[in-house]
């Protein structure tokens, strides 16, 4: 790291520790203290270890190009969303083209199209200021009547050192999107202040 990049982390707060294959970043206190400006340079400092530790490994059922790909969908989020669901994790959404336009209405009861995907970034930020990179969640959206016990959306997990994570999805995510966001075609969108306009 040149001296120029280690002085302009310092003036933002945050310190790169090295050597770890996933970077860990420390924000200088609790991530429920953070505003959003405070969150973002938590994330640029991760953001790129994070994408990488995504893309290792094998992704057997999840299509790789979901992973591989996302970074260059439509970004939904200014800033990462504070915590709250997904374990308060800060969450930072991006939408692939075929759903970004319904998407980005932020609707109630929206027309979210078949072949949509939405991938959600995700780090935690401890009581002690240290940042630590999350899963990054995906929902597909497949086919009127492909799985309506999902209201046809598909969801998968790939934890931060790139392994599928095998998930009850009815459980672990359905019954939570549909029950907290089912006015919203179960999509949780972020938080008004965070959300990208279209």
């Amino acid at each position: 790291m040149t001296e120029f990049l280690k002085r302009a982390a310092l003036a933002a707060g945050l310190v790169l520790a090295a050597g770890a294959a996933e970077a860990a970043c420390e924000a200088g206190k609790p991530g429920d203290e953070l505003d959003g400006a405070e969150a973002g340079a938590v994330y640029d400092c991760l953001a790129d270890a994070m994408h990488a530790g995504y893309r290792k490994k094998g992704k057997r059922w999840i299509p790789e190009a979901f992973v591989n790909d996302y970074r260059g969908w439509t970004k939904a989020s200014a800033f990462p969303a504070a915590p709250g669901f997904h374990a308060g994790r800060f969450l930072v959404t991006w939408v692939n083209g075929a759903g970004a336009a319904e998407y980005m209405k932020y609707a109630e009861d929206p027309a979210i199209p078949a072949g949509t995907v939405i991938a959600k970034e995700s780090f935690s930020v401890d009581d002690d200021g240290k940042a630590r990179a999350g899963p990054l969640f995906l929902m597909q959206k497949v086919e009127a009547g492909t799985s309506p016990e999902t209201d046809d959306w598909y969801y998968m997990m790939v934890a931060a050192n790139g392994t599928p994570m095998a998930v009850e999805v009815i459980s672990a995510c359905s019954a939570c999107h549909q029950g907290n966001y089912g006015f919203q075609g179960g999509l949780g969108y972020p938080v008004e202040e965070a959300r990208i306009g279209n």
